[in-house]
């Protein structure tokens, strides 16, 4: 949702990702196959998944990293290129999660290994917002990452972002999309600048 306002208004967004889906859910949903029947050649695929193949107790979503994982995930990078589209990979953003010395911990086992194993071995451009969302978690610490995640008087989410933390984290896919040259540095702005949260509006339900 936040995504846009760091990328100039010519370079369009569709948001295509679903709540709750998995690598292997949303293709077996057909939903892959519906992005794959319009994209267009020179457009750009961004596939990230993780959090939801981890789900071991439900086999309609969980994959395993090294196998399954990387075998969907071939599914859009194929796809894709395929179309004469470019696929792009991007590992998951991590959880709000620190030990008890206050050190943010990684959440998501060897997915984010699996996946920068893969782009490197097809060749497929990697933001890397896994490493990147730790390090910033690291760098706010415990108590200032709480106004990045739905926390409430009635509800500690460390999973899900309010407005800041999507604009945050939309913020370090756009420095990711300009180090590895997959846009251009006319395609990327704001980097550096203070986004209103105002402009973040939930569509209707």
């Amino acid at each position: 949702m936040a995504l846009p306002f760091f990328l100039r208004k010519e370079v369009g967004v569709f948001d295509q990702a679903v709540n709750g889906r998995s690598s292997k859910s949303f293709v077996d949903e057909g939903r892959l196959d519906a992005i794959l029947a319009t994209i267009r050649p020179h457009d750009l695929l961004l596939v990230q998944f993780a959090h939801n193949d981890e789900k071991s107790a439900d086999p309609t979503r969980y994959t395993e990293p090294w196998t399954t994982y990387q075998e969907y995930l071939l599914k859009y990078v194929e796809g894709a290129r395929a179309r004469g589209a470019r696929p792009v990979l991007a590992t998951s953003v991590e959880r709000r999660k620190f030990d008890a010395d206050g050190n943010a911990v990684p959440t998501h086992g060897d997915y984010p290994a699996a996946m920068r194993a893969l782009a490197a071995r097809e060749h497929v451009a990697l933001l890397d917002i896994e490493a990147l969302s730790l390090a910033l978690w690291q760098a706010l610490g415990v108590e200032a990452t709480k106004t990045y995640f739905n926390w409430t008087d009635t509800e500690q989410d460390n999973t899900h972002f309010n407005p800041p933390g999507a604009i945050a984290v939309a913020r370090l896919a756009a420095q990711e999309l300009l180090r590895t040259r997959v846009l251009a540095r006319h395609d990327v702005i704001r980097l550096h600048e203070s986004i209103p949260t105002s402009w973040i509006t939930w569509p209707p339900a």
